[in-house]
């Protein structure tokens, strides 16, 4: 007959190896989900458009932004960075920032960084065109 200490180790064991064995099927369980979130980005004002000392430009926008954000969630995902940057290319550079914005089109990229409770980060972006600049400082 076994003793008490025996039954315990024996429980705690296998306790411990069937949450190994939860903890690495969520993590591949993410592998199977595609996210694929759906965003709508309005430019409603330009607040201001000026140019810093330094020779940036800096602009200020009003935005309404209208996203369905819930095919990142499982039930795996502890949290979800989301941020919207403006991107805008040239024949030197693919993303850009910095001065000579005035009437320059660009592009609002909508990223997003799932951070899971088990397993490795996943980063996306949804690219939206169709944005202008004022031809002039406001």
């Amino acid at each position: 007959m076994h003793s008490f200490g025996y039954r315990a180790n024996a429980v705690v064991t296998f306790g411990v190896a069937i949450l190994a064995v939860m903890c690495a099927m969520a993590s591949l369980s993410v592998n199977f989900n595609s996210p694929s979130p759906t965003a709508d980005v309005k430019v409603l004002n330009v607040n201001w458009f000026q140019k810093q000392p330094n020779g940036n430009d800096e602009v200020s926008l009003t935005m309404n932004i209208s996203a369905d954000l819930s095919s990142l969630f499982t039930w795996n995902t502890k949290q979800v960075f989301v941020f919207v940057a403006a991107e805008y290319e040239t024949p030197q550079n693919a993303f850009n920032q910095g001065n000579n914005l005035k009437g320059k089109d660009y592009n609002l990229t909508l990223h997003w960084h799932i951070m899971p409770k088990t397993g490795k980060m996943f980063a996306d972006k949804l690219v939206m065109t169709r944005y202008s600049l004022p031809e002039d400082y406001k």
